[in-house]
């Protein structure tokens, strides 16, 4: 019989609400680096900015469907989602998005178009990633409401830990009303520069407030990383030998090690002492 759970999609919003922090170097990193690692990844760009979607080389003016027709029933993500040429699947966007918020306030089930959508591609995925908008608007809402948990990729800087407090309570709301399930995957420290004291100081504090939450991998400042998306490249096919490429193939990997410890848990609380 199938092991249904096991072959689930990881589902992860990467989301900030405080905008220039990564989020969508991340997204589209990641999405490569994990694809590089043998995983099935497709990665949703939520942002009506379509960055994500320029950054995996697709030009977001002509790219048509775009997830705005899958919210608003119009498309099917196997209708939509665009093979790239770096080993993911994409769901493109463009500034058609934006109109999504007023088409969507009088829909019912609003909150859960994004869910529904993707209920019957979890198996073809290994991970689902989702780059958020820097708002709690509806499409951030949607991500998190068909999330299994979020990634937050942040700047240790002293703005950072007022605006993680408060993303850490809209966490709590939408875990109370709209998906209990919902979880932190991990805290990512990106752009981190190791000469601030500032940066130190603020990178100890967040271990020592959420311990094994915060990703051991640290993606550094890189002037490649920056460079990439103007060539619509994931770093690691832009410059391979570059810190920020080594960086994320490493987070990648950490990832892909949690989630193993987690199904192994998982598997001893149900069936405890029954071997392999």
């Amino acid at each position: 019989m199938k092991n249904l759970a096991r072959n689930r999609a990881r589902i992860l919003a990467v989301t900030n609400q405080k905008g220039g922090v990564g989020k969508t170097t991340t997204a589209v990193n990641l999405s490569a680096c994990l694809a590089e690692l043998g995983q099935r990844v497709l990665l949703i760009d939520l942002d009506p900015q379509g960055n994500a979607t320029t950054g995996c080389g697709v030009v977001k003016r002509v790219a048509l469907p775009t997830v705005y027709q899958i919210l608003i029933g119009r498309s099917t993500i196997a209708d939509t989602r665009v093979k790239t040429e770096f080993g993911f699947d994409l769901l493109p966007a463009n500034r058609e998005l934006a109109g999504a918020e007023i088409d969507l306030i009088n829909m019912e089930q609003r909150e859960y178009r994004l869910r529904e959508a993707l209920g019957g591609i979890g198996d073809d995925y290994d991970f689902i990633l989702m780059d958020c908008p820097p708002a709690l608007n509806l499409l951030t809402v949607n991500g998190l409401v068909a999330a299994n948990a979020v990634m937050i990729p942040m700047q240790c800087e002293y703005y950072a830990l007022e605006g993680l407090t408060d993303l850490v309570a809209t966490l709590k709301k939408v875990r109370a009303s709209l998906n209990p399930v919902l979880e932190i995957e991990g805290l990512l420290r990106t752009m981190f520069d190791p000469r601030s004291t500032l940066t130190q100081q603020v990178s100890r504090e967040l271990e020592s407030h959420f311990g094994t939450k915060v990703y051991r991998t640290i993606i550094p400042r890189n002037v490649r990383l920056a460079e990439a998306p103007s060539y619509g490249k994931p770093v690691i096919a832009f410059d391979r030998s570059s810190k920020g490429a080594q960086a994320y193939l490493v987070l990648a990997q950490e990832i892909l090690d949690r989630r193993s410890d987690h199904q192994g848990t998982a598997a001893s609380a149900v069936a405890p002492g029954v071997g392999p």
